[in-house]
């Protein structure tokens, strides 16, 4: 294995592994927030659990583009 194609693999690991963990912490972030406002504000529950799923699949984007850059990177080795 040529050190290119190694730093490739290497690079490919942390863009899938680096995505999924600041996405895993961006989602726990979101939602205990949410939660928090659902119990400070019952009534707004319906609107912030809208806003908190829209912000949850944004941040699930991260690591979908990770494993695309991740594929492109594989496809070099």
């Amino acid at each position: 294995m040529e050190v290119g194609s190694g730093l490739a693999a290497l690079a490919t690991a942390m863009a899938v592994g680096l995505g999924a963990l600041g996405a895993g912490i961006g989602d726990g972030m979101v939602t205990g927030k949410t939660v928090e406002s659902i119990a400070r504000q019952p009534e707004l529950r319906g609107n912030l659990l809208t806003t908190m799923f829209i912000s949850v699949g944004l941040i699930e984007a991260l690591p979908i583009i990770g494993v695309v850059i991740a594929f492109i990177l594989m496809g070099k080795i």
